[in-house]
């Protein structure tokens, strides 16, 4: 029945999609909360440029912002990510346009948990000298990450699927394996329904083990 498989690395290609979603999730987290913490910080100059950030960033398609790290970054400015292996180079910059976009979706989610902590606890924070890095650090953003478990869960989840988007710059994840198969074999519905179930298999274990996890650890206020 799925004679179809043989001589195509469909594991593989999962693999490629795992670890695109893997680092591209760290960096989105890491560059995410920085933005929030310049939205929600008391220099005007970094609130604006989070603000023009995320509305800018938001509003272009991901095939837009994917393309321009290979055609424009790449091939214009010459920018090689440190690898001199096209197929490393079209991974590392497939990394950086995921995190790019999906940064500004992390930084909104959680600056939506931000607002729910209490305007007193920061107040209380600066009254006894806490700076403004200290305060978010310490009291804010740990309740901040309690309440957004479940909206970054959705991101998390939006990002693995958007990885088939790495497949217009060369990059060999699941979408690109499942292309080129179409194109060879006479089973299109089956290789369709092989990595749906892939993806399935991919997303919502862990959209049922966050939404778990967002309910066990939510603030109670």
């Amino acid at each position: 029945m799925f004679d179809f498989l043989e001589g195509y690395d469909v594991l593989g290609a999962f693999w490629m999609t795992v670890k695109l979603t893997a680092l591209s999730a760290l960096g989105s987290l890491v560059w995410g909360t920085l933005l929030a913490a310049m939205r929600v910080g008391p220099v005007p100059l970094m609130r604006g440029f989070g603000t023009a950030y995320v509305n800018f960033v938001r509003n272009i398609p991901l095939t837009v912002i994917i393309l321009f790290t290979s055609l424009g970054l790449a091939d214009i400015f010459g920018v090689t990510m440190g690898a001199s292996d096209f197929k490393v180079q079209g991974f590392r910059l497939a990394v950086l346009g995921l995190i790019a976009y999906h940064a500004a979706f992390v930084c909104e989610a959680l600056r939506s948990g931000i607002n729910t902590v209490p305007v007193g606890q920061a107040e209380a924070a600066r009254a006894i000298g806490l700076t403004f890095s200290q305060t978010l650090r310490l009291i804010v953003l740990p309740q901040a990450f309690r309440a957004v478990i479940s909206p970054l869960a959705n991101v998390l989840i939006a990002l693995t699927k958007n990885t088939t988007v790495a497949a217009a710059i060369g990059v060999a994840e699941a979408a690109y394996l499942m292309k080129s198969m179409i194109e060879n074999e006479a089973q299109t519905l089956a290789i369709g329904a092989v990595f749906a179930f892939g993806f399935v298999v991919l997303t919502l274990p862990t959209g049922l083990f966050l939404g778990w996890l967002g309910k066990r650890l939510a603030v109670k206020r």
